[in-house]
C-alpha cells in the first residue's frame, strides 16, 4: 500500500497547463486556479490516497474520457502508471499550486 501523504497531492484535480511546461517537465496546476482558456484540451490527473489515480483526456467527441491509473512511491518519488505499455510519469516537483511531471526513462 502506498505511503500516506498529507501535502495536498490528494483531493485536487491537477490540470496540465502546457504553456508553462519547461525542460524539467509538464506543469499541472489545481483545477480551481486561474487557468487560461485553451482550444487544446487539457489533460487532468487525480490521485487518491489508496494508490489509485485517474487521468482524464480528450475523447473522440471532445468530452473528457477517464483512464484508470495507479501511483506509488518509488525511490522517493511518486510514479504514475497509466496502463500496460504506457510510459510512466514521475513527479519531479510539487507545491500546493504546482506539480511538474515527466515521462520516466525506461
Amino acid at each position: 500500500m502506498p505511503a500516506k501523504r498529507a501535502d495536498g497531492l490528494f483531493g485536487t484535480t491537477w490540470v496540465h497547463v502546457f504553456e508553462e511546461d519547461t525542460a524539467e517537465g509538464a506543469v499541472y496546476r489545481p483545477e480551481d486556479d486561474d487557468i487560461p482558456l485553451s482550444r487544446r484540451p487539457r489533460e487532468r490527473i487525480q490521485l487518491q490516497p489508496d494508490g489509485s489515480a485517474r487521468i482524464s483526456v480528450q475523447g473522440p467527441d471532445d468530452r473528457y474520457v477517464d483512464q484508470p491509473a495507479t501511483w506509488k512511491e518509488e525511490k522517493g518519488a511518486v510514479v504514475i502508471r497509466k496502463g500496460p505499455g504506457a510510459t510512466p510519469l514521475r513527479l519531479v516537483s510539487q507545491s500546493p499550486s504546482r506539480l511538474v511531471v515527466r515521462p520516466e526513462s525506461r
